[in-house]
Order: C-alpha cells, then structure tokens, then sequence
C-alpha cells in the first residue's frame, strides 16, 4: 500500500514527452518485463524517424521510464478516404507499462495521446495487435472501446500463438464500419490482402 501510493504521486509528477533516441539506452526497466515485446534498435529508430509524432513515453520525477507507447498511421487506401483497402488509421505497435506503475493509469494516458494524434491525422480508426491469450489486455482495451475485429491464425510465429486486431473507430468514422468484425479467423498472409 505504502509503495502503491509512492507511485501514485510519481504519477501525478509525471511527465509525458515525445520519444526520443536517447530514451532507448534508458529503457530497460520496461523492456525487460517479460509481457513486453521487444525490437530492435533499428526498428524503434525506423519509427522514430517515419512517425515521431506517434511515439510517447512518461517520465517519473526521478527519470525513470513509466512506459511508452510506438504506434504509426497506415492504410492501403487514400489518406481522408473510406474506400477500397484498409483505411487510414493510426497502429499501436507497443503500449507497455513496467510492473511497478501498472494500475495508475500510464497506459490510459499512452493510449489517450496516440489517439489523439490519430484524430488530428483524419484516421479512421485505431487498431492493434494482441495475444489471444492475454485477456488482462484485452479487458483493458475494451475498456477503452477497442473491439476484435480480426482473429489471427498464428500471428505469432515464435510459438505460433493467434492474435486478435482490436480496433477503435475514430470520429469521423461516424456508422463504425471500420469496426465490423469478421465471421471467420484468417491466416496472417491474409493480412496483406486489405
């Protein structure tokens, strides 16, 4: 209870900025948690040069990282258009928390902000990736009005574990067709199909 309350206030003093390269040689403390899934250098520096404006991370009082989130804008279709292929829309790549600020809220404010920036960009909708069977996670972006959209077959190909698309339609995506779920799962190759 003690240390629940610290980290309560460390929120409250809590700083939330743009990623930054540098934040890759500090990151540790999130990475190294056995729920997050982890890249390489090459590909957080990728995102961080194509969609900087995607990327976010919160910064305790003492620096340590709270969490970050690396998310990018997609789409098969014409930016502003619901049309043929996948539409325009913000992804999240990774939203991750370390064990000791999880439950105050870090992951809300991650989400919250690269959901903005989707509505500023004219998306659709944001969607994501997800084990199927990290239902605290899924609990969570339901929360937050993510619904599955896609069941994947072994999406993940290290253990071959299905993955579900959870997608959250956006303002502008007034009848909330980009969210209609489909009947059946599919393979991942089907994925490039949108």
């Amino acid at each position: 209870p003690e240390r629940r309350s610290d980290s309560r206030r460390a929120l409250a003093m809590a700083t939330m900025r743009r990623f930054s390269p540098f934040d890759l040689l500090r990151f540790n403390n999130v990475n190294l948690d056995p729920l997050t899934e982890t890249f390489t250098m090459g590909f957080y520096l990728q995102y961080l040069a194509k969609w900087p404006q995607y990327c976010f991370t919160v910064d305790a009082p003492h620096g340590r990282s709270m969490g970050y989130v690396l998310g990018k804008a997609e789409g098969s279709g014409a930016p502003g258009r619901l049309g043929a292929g996948l539409p325009w829309h913000g992804h999240v790549t990774a939203v991750t928390v370390p064990p000791e600020y999880r439950r105050l809220g870090v992951a809300n404010a991650l989400m919250g902000v690269l959901e903005s920036v989707s509505e500023h960009e004219r998306c659709w909708f944001v969607d994501l990736f997800v084990r199927k069977s990290n239902s605290v996670a899924i609990k969570f972006y339901e929360r937050l009005g993510y619904s599955v959209c896609r069941h994947i077959l072994g999406y993940y190909s290290g253990d071959d574990e299905d993955a579900y698309d959870m997608r959250k339609p956006l303002s502008r995506d007034v009848e909330r067709k980009s969210a209609v779920p489909l009947p059946k799962p599919i393979q991942p190759e089907d994925l490039e199909d949108d």
